[in-house]
Order: structure tokens, then sequence, then C-alpha cells
């Protein structure tokens, strides 16, 4: 058990899963956020820019170079990619842990990173070290992690439903296909014409549809559990909603696969875990049953009883699919039980 209040810093306080990792921990007295950075906002209050933050904190944003005067345990990188590989470095010398929230040391390959995100990586060594955050897989490797990589929102989704068919081959490797569907929080705070509510409202459009840069994530992620390459079409879109990610993945039966109770191997290999939720069979999992909440649920079917499996993922982008995620890892990493400050129902309506 952890002894004292722990310290926390937030690297990066002014985007979504930055205000999303606030909310979540503001209010826990088992830590205690210290820190805050944005290099625009430095000087100025939280609750001056996030007034749902009033009465929670009266803390400042600083500079990003300040965290290391700060002495925090653990620090998240909420901040866009290539940022946490710059001082990464630095502040695991210090002592602190680390959840990184960005791509920076997701994918194993650096190369591969290189060829995604256009620049060369700057601490390849790390990303050798970096324990991938997913709980429902890596949950032992992420409680002794010095750096923790939290998954993006979309791997998140996809994984986790296909996570119990790959892992016990019932499925093609060759044959996955991932039709997944965003919230416009997952493009982030910053300004844009596509994001403007005249542009993404009464709208819906695919994206990213040559290839997407949490394609290598997933299909990597994918192989590990099932000790063989995979191939995965995916295809993101933009749903003229705030938060949320529908996913409808697909995959061809292996023999196995077809001899299968596919609803109990799902209830099987997620009874344990707090923050999957298997519905009953014949469910159509919704976006509205887990905003706000760190949750991913599940439905799997069979249509006509065919050699095709179906399963739907809904998870909040923002929560299980980032900062609740991030939040998770922390309680892992901190010795207390994963799911501190993290049950509570989802925002209805």
């Amino acid at each position: 058990m952890v002894k004292s209040c722990k310290r926390i810093g937030i690297i990066g306080g002014t985007g979504y899963t930055g205000v999303e990792l606030l909310r979540l921990l503001l209010p826990r007295d088992d830590v205690e956020v210290v820190f805050v950075s944005s290099r625009g906002a430095a000087g100025t209050r939280l609750d001056a820019h996030f007034p749902s933050l009033r009465g929670f904190t009266d803390l400042e944003f600083e500079g990003p170079d300040a965290v290391g005067d700060a002495g925090c345990d653990i620090i998240f990188f909420a901040t866009p990619n290539g940022t946490a590989m710059r001082q990464a470095p630095a502040l695991l010398e210090s002592g602190a842990r680390i959840i990184d929230l960005s791509a920076d040391f997701r994918i194993k390959d650096v190369d591969v990173w290189a060829e995604w995100y256009g620049e060369t990586h700057l601490c390849p060594e790390l990303v050798k070290e970096a324990v991938y955050g997913l709980p429902e897989l890596n949950r032992a490797a992420i409680a002794d992690a010095r750096l923790v990589a939290c998954p993006g929102c979309y791997p998140t989704a996809v994984q986790l439903g296909f996570l119990p068919l790959v892992e016990a081959g019932l499925v093609r490797l060759d044959s996955l296909i991932a039709d997944a569907k965003s919230g416009v929080s997952g493009a982030g705070r910053g300004a844009s014409v596509p994001m403007l509510l005249a542009e993404s409202s009464d709208n819906f459009r695919a994206y990213g549809a040559a290839g997407h840069r949490h394609l290598p994530e997933i299909e990597q992620g994918l192989a590990h559990i099932a000790g063989a390459p995979v191939e995965l079409t995916f295809i993101p879109h933009l749903l003229p909603i705030i938060r949320g990610i529908q996913s409808s993945l697909y995959a061809e039966l292996t023999p196995a696969g077809r001899e299968a109770d596919l609803q109990a191997v799902f209830e099987s290999r997620f009874r344990e875990e707090a923050f999957v939720d298997v519905l009953p069979a014949g469910s159509h999992p919704e976006t509205r049953t887990v905003r706000g909440a760190n949750m991913v649920r599940l439905a799997v079917y069979r249509p006509q009883q065919r050699n095709r499996v179906v399963v739907f993922s809904v998870e909040d982008n923002l929560v299980k699919g980032a900062a609740g995620q991030a939040v998770q890892n922390m309680n892992l990493l901190l010795g207390l039980d994963e799911t501190q400050g993290l049950l509570v129902p989802p925002l209805l309506p």
C-alpha cells in the first residue's frame, strides 16, 4: 500500500485529455496534483481556463521545464506526439515514473514509428523499456514499470474487442476488419475547420482509409497476443458527437471458432475485469452507456451462424481511451486498487 500521498504532475494540461486527467485526479485524497504545465497559459490559474474545476484547485499553469523542481512521483504526458521523448530521459533519471498518453513509446519498431509520425525517435532505448499500458493484457508488467505507454483510443477499443478471439485462436489472423467511429474530441482541442460545429454536425465521414497511424499500434498488439503476424483493415470515421467510440469488428472463424460458444469465451476472458463489460447475448452497446466512465462494453455475434464473427465495442475515447486508462495504470504503479477513483457510473443523458 502507498504510505503517503503521492505527488502528481501533468505535462500538457490544456487539452481534452489533460483536463480529463484533472477531473479524475483532483477529487482524490490519496494523490495530489502539484504541477500542471502549459506553455501558452503559464502563470494563469487552471480554473480560469476550465471553470468546471473551480473549487477543486488553486493551481496555476507552469512552463513544462519547471516540472523537475516539483518533486513528482508520477508524471503524465498529455502532449502532442514527439514531446514526451524529449523530456522523458531526464525525468526518469530524476526518479519520477512516467505515463505517456501520446504515441511516443507505443510502437516497438522505431523505424515504423518514424514512418508514421514523421521524425526520428530520440530515445529508442526507452522504447524497448516502455510497457504497453493495456491492463487487461499487461497488468503485472505495468506495476513494475518506470515508463508506461498508454494505448490510443482506437487501439484500446479494437484490441479488447478482438482479444478473446485472437488469444484463443478462434479467427483467421489475415481476416481482421475494424470499422471504427469516434466523436470529435478524439481530434484534440486545437482549432481546425473540419471540427467546427457547422462542418461536423449532421455529418458522417470516413478518413485515413489509405492508412491511419493507429494501425501499426493495433497490429503490433494483436500480433503479440496471437504470437504471429496479423493483417488488419482499419477504417476510422468521424461521428457528429463529442465523446465516444463505436467499433464494429469482423473476422473469419477458424474451425475451432466455429465450434466455440463465443458468448462464453468472452464472458470467461473478461469475468475478472472491472472495466470490460460483456453484454448479454443479443445486445447492441451504445456510446452513451460509457460516457464519462472508464469502461469498454462488448457484444459478440455470429450472424446467421455463418463463418464470420462480429464484435461491437464501445468506450469513451477520453476516459478508457485515454485519461481513465492512464489513471488505471497509475493505480497499478502505486500499488493501489486498480479501480480507485474510477468506479463511477456513466453520464446519462
